[in-house]
């Protein structure tokens, strides 16, 4: 069983930094991806970043070069560092675990990649 708990989420003012936490629980091998994605009201849940066992990374275009996605595997925990956040960055972010059919996991920013969720951390940037 995987169960995905986010934390660092708040209320900065544009420009500042923010570092969200995902403990997690359950084994994560490498036919697992590990993501982050968040979704603003009355929008649809977005991918942010992934990462795959061997460290790989992707990126959205709206975040690249200002969010950094890493984990640390003795901990356990997710982690994705946010600086120059905009007012635009406002959502709630959600940490998630997907298994692929294949023995690595690709990336992916697609939410139909994913089967576990946590219950997500907000996110408040004011201009």
């Amino acid at each position: 069983q995987v169960h995905l708990v986010e934390s660092g989420g708040g209320s900065v003012q544009a420009g500042e930094s923010l570092r969200l936490s995902c403990a997690a629980s359950g084994y994560f091998g490498a036919s697992y991806r590990l993501g982050w994605f968040r979704q603003a009201p009355g929008r649809e849940r977005e991918g942010v970043a992934s990462i795959r066992v061997t460290g790989t990374t992707s990126y959205a275009d709206s975040v690249r070069g200002r969010f950094t996605i890493s984990k640390d595997n003795a901990k356990k925990t997710l982690y994705l560092e946010m600086n120059s956040l905009k007012p635009e960055d406002t959502a709630m972010y959600f940490c998630a675990a997907g298994r692929s059919e294949s023995v690595l996991a690709s990336l992916s920013l697609s939410v139909f990649d994913y089967n576990y969720w946590g219950r997500g951390t907000q996110v408040t940037v004011s201009s």
